[in-house]
C-alpha cells in the first residue's frame, strides 16, 4: 500500500474504508462478531468460561484436548478478528493459568498452529494485543442504545470480575472519544494545502475538544477498576514474554516454530489513536537506542496493518506545525497549543493511573508494565517531550 498523503485530499469515506477506520469509532472494530461457526465454536466455549476453568484448574486440560483446526473456514475480517481475540485469551490463560507460579513455556500445537497461521494472515503477532482485547472485545447490551459504559459489555473475561470489564471498556471509551477527531483530518490537510487559516483553526479546535473528552472518559477508570484486583489478579494475563523474568527465552509455539519467540504484552502504546495525533501535531519523541520513539515504533508492529499504513500516510502529509509557525498568528498558535496541552493532560493522567494501579500496589517489586518497559520512566519521557512541543507565544 502506497503511503500517500494525497489520499486525504479525496473522498473521506473512501479514505477511511481503505484504512479500516470507522468515522465514529475510529480504530475500534465496529459491531464485532460474538460467535464463530463449528468447529471454531470450541474456542469460543473455552474463552467464554476462562475464569471458571482457571479457578478449577481445568483450563489447560480443556485446551490440551482440542483438535487442530484449519483456519480456512474463517471467512471475512470480522470472523478472523474474533478468532484472534479468542485464541489470544486462551493463550494468555494457558501460559499464566492461576498466576505466575506455574508458567508454561510451550503453547501446544492444537492452539499454536492455528493461532500463528491466523496471526500471519492478519499481520498481527500471536499474542493478545490492544487491537484484540480493547478494539474488538465489546458489544452493546441494547443494540439500538448508546455507546455508554452502562450499555456495553466485553465479549470475554479474565479472572478479576468487573475489574476486567472496567479496564477494557474504559480504555475503549477513551479511544472512541479521541477518535471522533479523525473525521477532521482531511479538512486539516486541505486547510494547510489551501492556506485556509479559518478552516485549520476549526479543525484544531475540534481535535482539542475530542482529546479533552477522552480525558473525561479516562476518569471512569477509578470508578470501575479496583487497583488491587488489577495488580494482583488481572495484570498477569496482559503480560507478554519479551524481557520477561518468568519467560526469559520467550514462548515456544509448538508445531510452528522450533525456537521460542518473544512478544510484548498488550499496552496503550499499541493504540493507533495517540500516535496519530503525535504525527498530526508534529510531536516527535526522542530517538536513540533505548528511546521512547524506538519503543513506540516497535509497538506499531502490534497494530493491524491498515492502521500502521494510516500512520505512515499521515507522516507523508503536510506539516501542520510548520504551517502554524510560518503564519506567526497568535490565535492560530493558541489553537495548536490547546491540542498539545490536551495531549499532555492525557499523558499526565496516564501517569497518575499507572502510579495508582501498578507502582503503588507493586511495593517496589518489578516496576514494569505489561508491555515490558520501565513504565514510569517511559511515560514521563513521552509526556515531557509532548509538553516541549508547545509553541512559545
Amino acid at each position: 500500500m502506497a503511503h500517500n498523503a494525497t489520499d486525504f485530499m479525496g473522498n473521506s469515506q473512501e479514505i477511511f474504508e481503505k484504512y479500516h477506520i470507522d468515522k465514529e469509532l475510529g480504530f475500534a472494530l465496529p459491531k464485532p462478531l460474538e460467535e464463530l461457526p463449528s468447529p471454531y465454536d470450541e474456542w469460543i466455549s473455552i474463552a467464554k468460561n476462562l475464569p471458571e476453568l482457571i479457578e478449577k484448574n481445568k483450563l489447560r486440560e480443556r485446551v490440551d484436548q482440542l483438535q487442530i483446526h484449519s483456519i480456512d473456514g474463517l471467512k471475512g475480517h470480522k470472523s478472523q478478528r474474533l478468532a484472534h481475540l479468542t485464541l489470544g485469551y486462551i493463550t494468555m490463560a494457558y501460559v499464566w493459568n492461576q498466576g505466575d507460579k506455574d508458567v508454561r513455556e510451550v503453547l501446544p500445537k492444537n492452539i499454536a498452529v492455528p493461532y500463528c497461521e491466523l496471526s500471519e494472515k492478519l499481520g498481527l503477532p500471536p499474542i493478545l494485543v490492544y487491537a484484540d482485547c480493547v478494539l474488538a472485545n465489546w458489544k452493546k447490551k441494547d443494540p439500538s442504545g448508546p455507546m455508554t459504559y452502562e450499555n456495553m459489555d466485553v465479549l470475554f473475561w479474565f479472572p478479576g470480575g468487573d475489574c476486567c470489564k472496567g479496564f477494557f471498556l474504559v480504555s475503549l471509551l477513551v479511544e472512541i472519544a479521541a477518535a471522533s477527531a479523525i473525521k477532521v483530518i482531511p479538512d486539516l490537510f486541505k486547510a494547510v494545502k489551501n492556506e485556509d487559516q479559518n478552516a485549520l483553526q476549526k479543525a484544531l479546535r475540534y481535535i482539542a475538544s475530542s482529546l479533552k473528552q477522552a480525558r473525561k472518559e479516562f476518569e471512569k477508570m477509578h470508578k470501575y477498576v479496583d487497583p488491587n484486583t488489577f495488580y494482583n489478579v488481572l495484570r498477569i494475563y496482559l503480560s507478554g514474554w519479551k524481557n520477561s523474568s518468568k519467560l526469559p527465552k520467550g514462548l515456544k509455539y509448538e508445531g510452528f516454530s522450533d525456537t521460542p519467540r518473544e512478544y510484548a504484552g498488550g499496552s496503550a502504546a499499541q493504540s493507533s489513536i495517540f500516535q496519530c495525533f503525535d504525527v498530526l501535531l508534529g510531536i516527535q519523541q526522542k530517538s536513540g537506542e533505548e528511546s521512547a520513539a524506538r519503543f513506540l515504533q516497535e509497538m506499531r508492529k502490534y497494530m493491524p496493518p491498515a492502521h500502521r499504513e494510516f500512520l505512515l500516510s499521515l507522516e507523508s502529509g503536510p506539516s501542520v506545525r510548520e504551517f502554524v509557525l510560518s503564519k506567526g498568528d497568535t490565535e492560530l498558535q493558541a489553537d495548536y497549543n490547546e491540542c498539545v496541552k490536551a495531549m499532555v493532560s492525557l499523558r499526565n493522567y496516564h501517569l497518575e493511573i499507572v502510579s495508582k494501579y501498578i507502582v503503588r500496589p507493586s511495593c517496589q517489586q518489578d516496576n514494569k508494565g505489561t508491555g515490558g518497559t520501565d513504565l514510569m520512566t517511559f511515560l514521563k519521557s513521552v509526556r515531557d517531550t509532548t509538553k516541549s512541543f508547545q509553541l512559545e507565544k
